[in-house]
């Protein structure tokens, strides 16, 4: 890094350390302020957020890397992650805020019980600290070591001392504020990165989309792909989109690191528009994320010996200086607002689901204080486990496997709670602690025989690849919540306040509104998606 890309990354830093500190102004710390951001977010932020908070270094890297080594097939969990977004915005968002929960937990109480709600806040910070932050801990570790040299223990400190600084002090609104600014550097240093890449390609004799296409591996273009061309990954269409609506019903529409800006909205509208505005955001990723992978490939496959090398290699070899130096504010941007989304969520959950039901007369100040202690705590944890991230083969990977695990139960409770006047408490509790255990089981039957260099049981041994392993999870736990469900009493009156009457009633429920229809927008990014699918398949 020369002197000009230095100075640009540290004077990012600062600016971002001062706009966290100082978005909150004078604004009284109360617990709906600090966890909620008193209610203001409007749906461009609240989009805008769910991006950032969503996009991580493990996005930039591990989706270069996965472009390098399989190609377009894992954009699909962008654009997928589209679809669940809808689902998000017609769907749930109507429930979550017509009943100003502070938490995804809280709601599962309302709909089913106290005890759901409580083993639902465990898992929700089990997700935080393994997935979103110490995978994304150790990513940006692994970048910035090959930027700077810099030792990976000395960049997970230096990285989660200033992170957990402003998330600390500023609470969800100096998250989201951070974030708007983190997702425009983002989406700028990406373009940047892949036209860079784009104009490379004549300097090694490719002019034209087919000379292009004589290049790169079978299929590395296509988005969809047969069982037989699946590759390693297993990422058949039908595992795509059996598996991934699974991830994506717990990641997207039940995940308290995500939902949070949501519950944050100041108007349903707003809670509705926010996720579309993301879905639509969610569209770029393919193109300025996997796409330069495969353009690594073609321009430097004889240079990069592990895939995970893609993009320092790409940003080394193409990138000038001073737009290295914006690049790497753009890995800083993706990394912080992850690991700020999910240490603000982790103190909410904590404060909110455990502290302040435990003892309910305690009070905000009090409330917002055991939020700053649990977002230490857990930063030194999710320091720890980010340590193990080399013991994966792909980091993109390791997320989705993690995620693949804890998703099943999670989905099926929050999935048929409005969508099944049948769904009892008993069921919802049965199948959030069973589908955990059989989860972490299966996680642990592929993760700790590969620590002694053995195949992994369920993936390898028994050739089911993880979104399947997600989808035959789910069946399992959705068998058992409706077998439960019928052998005790049905809910009660107040809990199916909280069901939609028929499975059309979000489209059919109010008339159109024309231009200001959150459908219209629903239906505009739908359409857009299959359009897209049918260029790229």
């Amino acid at each position: 890094m020369s002197t000009i890309d230095l100075i640009i990354i540290l004077l990012y830093l600062v600016g971002i350390l001062v706009l966290g500190i100082m978005s909150t102004g004078k604004t009284k710390m109360t617990s709906d302020n600090y966890f909620l951001a008193g209610r203001s977010l409007n749906w461009v932020i609240i989009g805008a957020a769910l991006f950032a908070s969503n996009i991580s270094t493990i996005h930039l890297v591990g989706l270069a890397a996965s472009g390098f080594e399989d190609g377009l097939v894992w954009g699909n969990f962008e654009w997928m992650a589209s679809v669940v977004l809808i689902f998000l915005g017609l769907i749930f968002a109507p429930f979550y805020f017509k009943s100003q929960i502070s938490t995804l937990p809280e709601f599962l109480e309302r709909r089913y019980s106290s005890p759901s709600r409580s083993f639902l806040a465990f898992m929700a910070i089990l997700g935080a600290l393994f997935v979103h932050i110490g995978m994304s801990l150790y990513a940006g570790a692994i970048v910035f070591k090959s930027f700077f040299g810099i030792d990976v223990y000395v960049s997970i400190i230096i990285i989660s001392v200033i992170t957990a600084t402003y998330t600390i002090l500023g609470g969800l609104k100096a998250v989201v504020i951070t974030e708007t600014v983190q997702t425009v550097v983002l989406i700028i240093g990406a373009v940047i990165l892949t036209i860079f890449a784009i104009n490379a390609l004549p300097d090694i004799g490719v002019h034209t989309l087919t000379e292009f296409k004589d290049r790169i591996k079978p299929d590395q273009l296509s988005m969809l792909r047969s069982g037989d061309n699946a590759g390693d990954s297993g990422l058949s269409w039908y595992a795509i989109f059996l598996g991934y609506p699974i991830l994506g019903l717990w990641y997207w529409c039940s995940d308290q690191t995500i939902v949070q800006r949501v519950l944050a909205a100041k108007s349903e509208d707003d809670a509705q528009k926010g996720p579309i505005f993301a879905g639509f955001l969610k569209i770029l990723p393919v193109f300025i994320m996997v796409l330069p992978g495969v353009i690594g490939y073609v321009l430097f496959k004889d240079k990069i010996t592990s895939s995970n090398e893609t993009l320092p290699v790409l940003i080394n070899e193409l990138l000038p200086i001073g737009i290295k130096g914006i690049f790497a504010a753009a890995l800083l941007s993706a990394l912080m607002s992850t690991i700020a989304a999910a240490l603000n969520s982790c103190s909410t959950l904590v404060a909110i689901d455990i502290a302040k039901r435990l003892k309910p007369s305690l009070s905000d100040k009090k409330q917002v204080q055991i939020g700053k202690y649990v977002a230490v705590a857990v930063m030194i944890l999710a320091m720890a486990w980010s340590t193990q991230g080399g013991r994966f083969n792909s980091i993109f990977e390791a997320i989705n496997k993690i995620a693949a695990a804890l998703a099943p139960p999670i989905a099926t409770v929050f999935l048929f709670g409005v969508f099944s006047k049948r769904g009892t408490k008993e069921a919802s509790l049965v199948t959030l602690i069973f589908g955990f255990i059989l989860g972490i089981s299966a996680f642990a039957a592929d993760f700790i025989p590969t620590l002694y260099g053995k195949p992994s049981i369920i993936t390898e041994t028994w050739g089911i690849p993880f979104m399947m392993q997600a989808w035959w999870l789910f069946c399992i736990c959705s068998v058992v919540y409706f077998i439960i469900s019928y052998l005790t009493p049905r809910p009660s009156t107040d809990q199916l306040q909280y069901t939609w009457d028929n499975p059309w009633q979000f489209i059919t429920n109010n008339e159109f509104q024309g231009i200001k229809d959150v459908r219209l927008y629903a239906g505009a990014l739908l359409v857009t998606l299959i359009i897209l699918y049918i260029i790229f398949q």
